[in-house]
């Protein structure tokens, strides 16, 4: 399972149309510093718009690029181009600053009118083309399948099912997932939007049903109720056996003392603390919370690692004895 994050285009939307060059370089290197190596960035909506649709973010397409292109090596780092907004100029600027990808987007259904074009140029410049399937549950999964199918023939390399509204259930994504994974090569992704709260339901869906890609978004920003978030999904995969090349807690960490309080500046707060988190990945019932941070910060050691360890012998009611236990031998 691979994690694409989305934070910095679709969360983007949390403070505007994008972060300024301080939050951009710090989300960057907080993903890759933890594993998490595909990374979609620039202005909220796409490459091409601050220029054309007036969508002003703090920086233009090529400062974007500008800033990103130091971190290239170490990632996989693409943009968003809206298939409405192509111009062979931002494909150019893109292939120029040496961009790994650009993500087409459409309505599902405008696939054939709109897409076909910047798909064949960007392959023709050398860049992956992905895609990402728009409202998708406005066409029927069988719909959907024949759509992908005729972009994977254009060339495309990755496509994406996305529940623009946050409006499916469980068995909806199963149901399109199974169907676009039955019809095409290329890896399937699938990008969860919270609406109905069904959006960590709604990737596991996927992830059964044989997505090889989840979209994600750090602390869930992204436009309306957000996204999966990154840490969640994870969390999530993790328990299932999957993602172990990401440093959960690292990144975990970097939420903790980076993101978070820069984010709360700008008013914007995550539903699930990585505490809380760490007590559901755990099996942790939070009311031994206050005795782990006494003994963590009495021993010298990581909250979060404390409670893992200290579960992984007694989620049932762990004395503060096995706490201090556990920390001593955490410490050698």
């Amino acid at each position: 399972m691979r994690f694409f994050d989305c934070t910095m285009r679709d969360g983007g939307n949390v403070v505007g149309c994008g972060f300024d060059a301080a939050l951009t370089r710090m989300m960057i290197e907080g993903l890759l510093d933890n594993g998490i190596t595909e990374i979609e960035f620039g202005n909220a909506k796409g490459i091409g718009a601050y220029e054309n649709s007036h969508a002003i973010a703090p920086l233009n397409d090529e400062q974007y690029l500008d800033l990103a292109r130091p971190y290239f090596s170490r990632g996989t780092l693409g943009m968003f181009l809206n298939a409405k907004r192509y111009t062979e100029a931002s494909v150019d600027l893109a292939a120029e600053k040496g961009l790994a990808f650009l993500r087409v987007g459409a309505n599902a259904g405008e696939g054939a009118a709109l897409s076909l074009k910047p798909i064949k140029y960007i392959k023709k410049k050398g860049l992956k083309a992905y895609y990402s399937l728009m409202k998708a549950y406005v066409s029927s999964a069988k719909e959907l399948a024949e759509e992908a199918k005729m972009l994977e023939d254009a060339g495309l390399d990755a496509v994406t099912i996305m529940d623009s509204a946050g409006t499916m259930l469980p068995e909806e994504v199963s149901e399109y997932t199974e169907s676009l994974v039955k019809a095409v090569k290329i890896p399937v992704g699938f990008h969860c939007h919270n609406n109905l709260g069904l959006s960590a339901a709604n990737a596991v869906a996927a992830w059964k049903a044989g997505a090889a890609m989840l979209d994600c978004g750090l602390l869930g920003m992204a436009r309306s109720a957000g996204n999966l978030a990154t840490e969640v999904g994870v969390a999530l995969m993790q328990r299932y056996g999957q993602a172990e090349e990401v440093d959960f807690y690292g990144l975990l960490g970097f939420l903790d003392s980076q993101l978070i309080p820069a984010m709360k500046e700008r008013d914007y707060h995550a539903a699930i603390t990585p505490l809380d988190l760490v007590l559901g990945m755990t099996g942790t019932h939070s009311s031994f919370v206050a005795t782990f941070k006494k003994v963590a910060a009495e021993e010298g050691v990581a909250l979060y690692r404390l409670i893992a360890a200290v579960s992984a012998r007694d989620r049932s009611n762990p004395s503060e004895g096995l706490m201090r236990e556990t920390a001593r031998s955490l410490r050698k």
